[in-house]
């Protein structure tokens, strides 16, 4: 019988398709690059076709490249739905599950969240990856990540979403600010000021301005980063305004500055928390009863 390609060449040749460099490839599947580079080369010797171009600066994929890539994430996905449909013959919160939540969230829920996981489900092992939403995403498809925790909407196919609660926006200014002293504060008080957001990919930034119903042109952004915590204190410094998720705010990200924080006296300034997953998944019984436990926490 005749050699067959292993599911770790396959991730292999997947991860060298979304890098497209073997270094960075071979990093995010923790192992060495001359590990990764022979994985591929037995792959290609093993079905005995020429998968990836090789040169000085980039790695391009072959045409017949691209078409196992693409059937080998499928196995890919389709092998950890296998597994997930194992895990969920047990009892729920009893396996282990990937979590993967954005930078907006993890710091600010994650840690009363689990907390209360770990008193209630002692044997339920949660692995979490922090990242932007879109890298997340393509972490899930991929078969990478079990399930995510965002902020929606967020464009996603094939995929079901568990709405949790909505998380309100809130402005952060000097005390001086004029903003500050307005009894009946309004999204469109904010045009024309000089508003720090976090920079693109952060999708914080997209769901502010479209809370507020604002352009980019409509502000000013003399600053952009890539941490709540840094446009905190790049206003504490007189430099500009920002929105803050309620989130964040009631977990004293304004703690040991002279800000003032004021709500909007308006509806639908916020934005909305929830879960994603995989729709073949085996295991949305539990998923939503995660959704339903982190519910319980907020």
């Amino acid at each position: 019988m005749s050699r067959q390609p292993t599911l770790k060449q396959l991730k292999y040749l997947c991860a060298v398709a979304d890098r497209q460099h073997f270094g960075h490839a071979a990093k995010s599947c923790f192992i060495s690059q001359s590990t990764l580079s022979a994985g591929i080369q037995e792959l290609e010797e093993t079905l005995g076709v020429s998968l990836v171009e090789r040169n000085n600066r980039n790695v391009l994929l072959t045409s017949l490249g691209r078409e196992v890539v693409d059937r080998g994430r499928q196995i890919l996905v389709d092998i950890e739905d296998l597994m997930s449909l194992c895990d969920a013959a047990g009892d729920p919160f009893t396996g282990k599950l990937r979590l993967g939540v954005i930078p907006t969230i993890a710091p600010f829920l994650l840690p009363r969240m689990l907390r209360s996981l770990r008193e209630v489900h002692p044997n339920f092992t949660l692995f979490i990856r922090e990242d932007q939403s879109q890298r997340l995403v393509n972490a899930l498809h991929a078969g990478e990540l079990d399930i995510l925790f965002l902020a929606l909407p967020f464009p996603a196919e094939n995929v079901d979403i568990m709405p949790l609660c909505q998380d309100d926006f809130l402005l952060a200014c000097l005390p001086s600010h004029a903003l500050a002293k307005k009894k009946r504060l309004c999204s469109a008080d904010l045009k024309g000021e000089g508003m720090l957001l976090l920079e693109e990919g952060h999708c914080l930034r997209e769901h502010a301005l479209e809370a507020c119903n604002l352009r980019d042109s409509q502000i000013s952004i003399p600053y952009q980063a890539s941490s709540l915590t840094t446009i905190v204190q790049m206003v504490a410094n007189g430099i500009g305004i920002t929105l803050l998720p309620k989130i964040a705010v009631d977990a004293d990200i304004t703690a040991g500055t002279q800000l003032t924080v004021v709500p909007f006296d308006q509806s639908g300034v916020s934005r909305q928390l929830g879960l994603m997953w995989r729709k073949k998944t085996p295991r949305q019984t539990e998923f939503r009863l995660l959704g339903e436990f982190i519910s319980g926490c907020l």
